[in-house]
């Protein structure tokens, strides 16, 4: 009699290991849910400052309802392996997104209105840069919600709240395509661009930048220059990640940026500067990315 009901409670918790297992693994299109985040990564504070991309000035900030209907665009070969704004490799292959002011890094749920499929995106990165667009998605992304093909889709986003410290990415239960935009979605308003009462000088980005390692700050910190508008070098866009007095202190910050950053002498004083990038966006993921570890003033100097 012992032995029978020895067996019978090994063969219920076996099926309960096995609901378990089948519930956790998940593994097909709509299987997964919007994910419980109990030990969230923090908010990378250098990616909350104002930033100004092609004239304009973006203001990150906390956007708790977030809840907006517009144009979803993707993006992955060309950036795949590149650091995010968060330092974060980018992986075209991850459930990830990029949006312009929601904190980083983040979770959102993405509904394609045109056929009802929806995800939960990592948003890792700043972007897209591009008049009428709302997010940029990783291939992945645009995979699942079968947008890719197009390039673009209409969208809806919902911030769900600070990203987990590893992942975060699912594909949800599909809802009915929509025609009609839900009338509780609401568009955001545009947020003409503050105007500059000084004149700023305005710094330039480069090619793929390699994030470095994680570093200690230096014991005593380099005496800074004030910046002032200097002819840029060769190049389309650089990040200044700081201007110095001391020349060892710069070329010291500069091999810790790693192969792209270089010192540059200027007026007495010593500049260094990462890069160069052709393409503005993705310089100023770049500053983004310098900003991230430790050097909350760098800038983006516009080359000839």
């Amino acid at each position: 009699m012992t032995a029978g009901r020895w067996m019978r409670g090994a063969l219920v918790l076996g099926l309960f290991s096995l609901l378990a297992a089948c519930s956790s693994l998940g593994g097909g299109r709509g299987a997964g849910g919007i994910p419980v985040v109990k030990d969230p990564a923090p908010i990378v504070s250098g990616t909350m400052r104002p930033y100004q991309v092609r004239g304009r000035w973006y203001t990150p900030k906390d956007q708790p309802n977030y809840d907006e209907v517009g144009m979803a665009s993707w993006y992955g070969d060309a950036f795949n392996g590149r650091p995010t704004s968060t330092g974060e490799r980018f992986d075209m292959h991850a459930l990830t997104a990029a949006h312009k002011t929601l904190p980083l890094p983040g979770l959102v749920e993405v509904t394609n209105l045109t056929n009802g499929r929806r995800i939960v995106a990592r948003v890792n990165d700043r972007g897209p840069f591009v008049d009428g667009r709302i997010i940029d998605l990783s291939r992945e992304a645009a995979d699942e919600l079968d947008m890719r093909r197009d390039g673009v889709a209409r969208v809806r986003v919902r911030y769900l709240g600070q990203a987990p410290r590893l992942g975060g990415g699912t594909v949800l239960r599909a809802e009915a395509a929509r025609t009609v935009e839900p009338q509780t979605v609401q568009m955001a308003a545009v947020q003409p661009a503050p105007i500059q009462t000084t004149p700023q000088p305005y710094y330039a980005p480069q090619p793929a930048y390699t994030p470095p390692p994680a570093y200690a700050p230096p014991q005593a910190a380099p005496t800074p220059v004030a910046s002032t508008p200097v002819a840029p070098i060769g190049g389309s866009y650089w990040v200044q990640a700081g201007a110095f007095r001391d020349p060892g202190a710069a070329q010291r910050i500069a091999e810790r940026l790693g192969a792209r950053a270089k010192v540059d002498e200027t007026g007495g004083g010593y500049r260094v500067l990462v890069g160069p990038w052709i393409d503005q966006a993705a310089a100023e993921s770049a500053r983004q990315a310098v900003m991230a570890r430790g050097y909350a003033d760098a800038l983006l100097i516009s080359g000839g």
